[in-house]
């Protein structure tokens, strides 16, 4: 098990591998299974990215924050990729993108997730409060995969 110190995390756009993100996405996600590459790239060049890095410069986790950087912030695309797991770094993960200087001060932070709630519970996610007033648009197979 690697120690936390082990892992860098960066918002460096040049540093994000790109191609590993999507890989994790549209092999391994639940949320983005069949995502293409391009909406990936174009994605990521339009939030503010978190990449975890090994110490060998590999791709650990990463994060992705929606944001205007003055009221609002949606947290999505997290993932540490299986060889990296159990060694606190999604703790870490999620603990850096909070505490970056553009996310403070924010009305509303939000995210989804279908079964890490203690994770995001444990840094003051809580459950969405006055359900009634959120609405969506929901396109739940936007990426449909190789027939």
């Amino acid at each position: 098990m690697a120690p936390l110190s082990a892992f860098t995390i960066s918002t460096d756009p040049a540093r994000l591998d790109v191609a590993a993100v999507h890989r994790y996405l549209s092999e391994e996600s639940y949320w983005a299974r069949h995502i293409p590459y391009a909406t990936v790239a174009r994605a990521l060049s339009n939030s503010l990215c978190f990449g975890a890095y090994a110490a060998d410069g590999r791709l650990a986790g990463f994060a992705r924050v929606v944001t205007d950087r003055a009221t609002f912030a949606w947290l999505c695309d997290v993932f540490v990729l299986p060889e990296f797991r159990g060694q606190g770094l999604s703790k870490q993960l999620v603990s850096t993108v909070l505490a970056h200087p553009d996310l403070q001060n924010l009305r509303r932070h939000l995210l989804a997730t279908l079964d890490a709630h203690t994770l995001y519970q444990q840094h003051g996610y809580t459950p969405l409060k006055n359900t009634e007033r959120w609405l969506e648009i929901a396109h739940p197979n936007p990426y449909p995969g190789p027939e």
